[in-house]
């Protein structure tokens, strides 16, 4: 090969290695561009997309698990006002969610509509006992006529049935309903909950406005809620915790609805965690609106929080009695980040971090919710009375705890090896192409660029030798 044929080749070699930098950078946008496209695209509410195919689904299980509280002191409570002393016994398991999703229509307004079957099928391999297990608990319709009842009527309905402060009740009972001797009519914390609906919800889908996607319009056919005091309160805001929008910041804060408990509530960033090999957000509740009675400057409470009273008089309760008929009182389970009160009324709880607070992790471009954990404790309130004649010895108020549920979700392996071969893949893949054109292309330009250096300096060197 000639001086020339060479010097020809690594100026070419040093254009080329250039051209194969300058392409792998022009994919990085471009690169990104599409991605983007194709996460739009596939989040969207809509037939034959994966976000409607998830949405649609009901194969990844979802459970509801139960620890049910034991009293173990009901004769010292009744005749000498001592504190309950508690024993919690579960999980008792329930899969739930396991009927699709009914009447889904499609809205001419970029919304959908659709109607959530509720039921529970118990579990015994998830469970520590059975449904006929007893438990010792306070007696609801007790506890309801002493909050909702002038006493005098309520000590009447009380003696004239036998009834007293606590009762004997199988799990089965205590969840779903039993026919109570006092009132004449079924009680059930849950009570009734199968066979029965949620919804209807009306959801956008996401085709004008894909940051508006499975976000709630309406529910039940109303805009807003009327349970509480206020308009911010009664705001429904944000998705069912499924899904949210994709390309989440960690900065922003993420609002979902519970009709469970009448509201919206909200969560922060926490950490980005591993998920069956998949980065994940990792969004809870924050502490901080959780752990004291705080008015904001307009006077009302952080009432996208669960946990927080509607007059802001006892931190680590939320008061249902206007959206269930029932003065029933959540609170997260061994009222975590509750008052000194709420703790001091009862012996036997030890709120945890790890196992009693509420979390989501969702995968950030598709906003998809991977596993979540929705934590909360079922109370009722007993307290001194001179009217009702069983409870003459109770010395103090007592938000007594009636059980704690666990409704958690986690994407199976099946799933998680789809989603990481569709989207984590492709994605590393696209990557890896860029990274390479580009370092590809810098060390061919480098090389060349100094092997024709070398070859040009050692080609004047020659020419000073023949001048001399």
């Amino acid at each position: 090969m000639t001086c020339c044929d060479l010097k020809c080749g690594l100026i070419t070699g040093t254009v080329l290695g250039a051209l194969i930098a300058l392409l792998g950078v022009i994919l990085i946008p471009v690169g990104n561009m599409f991605i983007e496209n194709t996460v739009h695209t596939e989040t969207v509410l809509e037939n034959g997309t994966l976000a409607f195919d998830t949405w649609t689904s009901v194969d990844t299980p979802m459970y509801r698990q139960f620890w049910l509280f034991d009293v173990q002191n009901p004769d010292e409570v009744l005749s000498q006002g001592a504190k309950p002393v508690l024993v919690q016994k579960g999980p008792y398991t329930y899969r739930t969610r396991f009927i699709p999703k009914t009447n889904i229509t499609f809205n001419d307004n970029f919304t959908l509509s659709f109607v959530l079957p509720v039921g529970a099928i118990f579990e015994p391999s998830m469970s520590v006992g059975t449904e006929e297990d007893i438990f010792t608990s306070l007696n609801l319709a007790v506890a309801g006529v002493y909050s909702l009842l002038d006493h005098r009527l309520a000590n009447l309905l009380i003696q004239r049935s036998n009834s007293t402060l606590f009762q004997s009740r199988t799990v089965k009972e205590l969840l779903w309903g039993y026919k109570d001797p006092m009132l004449g009519s079924t009680l059930g914390v849950f009570y009734p909950y199968n066979d029965t609906i949620d919804g209807p919800y009306t959801v956008f889908t996401g085709k004008d406005d894909i940051n508006k996607v499975a976000t709630i319009e309406r529910w039940a056919g109303e805009p807003s809620l009327s349970y509480w005091n206020d308009p911010y309160c009664n705001k429904i805001n944000g998705t069912d915790g499924s899904s949210f929008h994709p390309f989440l910041n960690k900065k922003e804060t993420l609002f979902f609805f519970s009709s469970d408990i009448c509201r919206s509530i909200s969560a922060e960033y926490e950490g980005t965690v591993d998920l069956k090999g998949i980065d994940v957000y990792r969004y809870m509740l924050p502490p901080e609106a959780l752990a004291s009675p705080v008015e904001n400057p307009d006077n009302q409470c952080y009432c996208t929080d669960p946990v927080i009273t509607r007059n802001c008089t006892t931190a680590g309760l939320l008061d249902l009695t206007a959206c269930r008929g029932t003065p029933v009182f959540l609170s997260l389970p061994h009222f975590l980040y509750g008052s000194n009160d709420l703790h001091q009324g009862v012996i036997g709880l030890n709120p945890n971090f790890d196992e009693h607070s509420i979390f989501l992790d969702v995968e950030p471009i598709t906003g998809f919710t991977l596993r979540f954990a929705k934590r909360l404790q079922v109370n009722m309130l007993y307290g001194p009375s001179d009217s009702i004649v069983i409870l003459n010895k109770i010395k103090d108020y007592t938000v007594f705890p009636i059980l704690w549920v666990n409704e958690t979700a986690v994407l199976d392996d099946e799933t998680a090896d789809m989603f990481k071969k569709e989207l984590i893949a492709r994605m590393d893949l696209l990557e890896g192409i860029q990274i390479g054109l580009i370092v590809g292309g810098l060390v061919l330009f480098a090389s060349c660029l100094i092997g024709l250096i070398v070859v040009c300096t050692k080609r004047s060197n020659n020419k000073k030798n023949l001048h001399c």
